[in-house]
């Protein structure tokens, strides 16, 4: 999983003045690297609902089990408690 890296400022060059083309050259590299970053952490988002979709169904089975085992232990439990009342 990656982590977020918030976006750099780049430090402003005061000796020399910028034409249109550059700024706007810069603007869109930058929004380039964005986007990948954001296409990245799309991507592992994705992975992990995937996997986490998968570990909910194995709860669900995980959850089933045991309430048939605590089914189970309920019935044996109270059928001895029964049969403890009739020999008395």
């Amino acid at each position: 999983m990656r982590s977020f890296n918030p976006p750099t400022t780049q430090p402003t060059r005061t000796s020399t003045p910028a034409s249109g083309s550059q700024v706007k050259a810069r603007q869109l590299s930058q929004l380039h690297a964005q986007l990948a970053q954001l296409s990245n952490n799309l991507a592992d988002t994705e992975n992990l609902l995937r996997m986490t979709s998968v570990q909910a169904e194995s709860m669900r089975g995980l959850g089933s089990w045991h309430a048939g085992l605590f089914m189970a232990a309920s019935k044996v439990l109270g059928e001895e408690s029964v049969q403890q009342q009739h020999q008395k």
